[in-house]
């Protein structure tokens, strides 16, 4: 967590994180790398047969964009929890960005938290996915 987050408050923004643009080269190379071979993820013609309009990407590949934008605003270690819920297809070409905000301190156990909403955007504003993660508080995490 950068200097300015070390003391973090209720309603905090975390700073944004930017990605992409999405290709169609990363989509395949996700495909290979995940197991998720539908072809609607890298085929141009069957996405648009599924009435897509063309490829789209993977749900998890901007679920792990999420990811890496939580693991920049708290070290790894303190991740406790990470959940989203997925509002848009994403297609090629589209660049994402994803936006943070504590949101609480809750206790679990002996440990205090702090949880905070992630979403994801495109370049338009459109949100691709919502979603929140529990971190631990750097003083108190194990």
């Amino acid at each position: 967590m950068d200097q300015q987050a070390a003391k973090p408050d209720i309603g905090q923004e975390l700073p944004e994180v930017k990605k992409g643009p999405v290709t169609h080269t990363q989509l395949v190379k996700y495909a290979g790398a995940s197991g998720d071979f539908n072809p609607i993820h890298t085929v141009v013609p069957v996405g648009e047969q599924a009435g897509l309009g063309g490829v789209i990407a993977h749900g998890m590949l901007i679920m792990g964009f999420a990811g890496q934008a939580v693991c920049t605003w708290f070290p790894r270690k303190h991740l406790r929890r990470f959940k989203v819920r997925f509002a848009a297809m994403t297609r090629p070409g589209e660049q994402i960005s994803i936006t943070g905000r504590i949101i609480e301190q809750v206790t679990v156990g002996n440990e205090q938290r702090l949880r905070c909403e992630v979403v994801a955007r495109n370049q338009h504003g459109e949100v691709k996915l919502k979603g929140e993660c529990e971190v631990a508080r750097e003083e108190h995490a194990e």
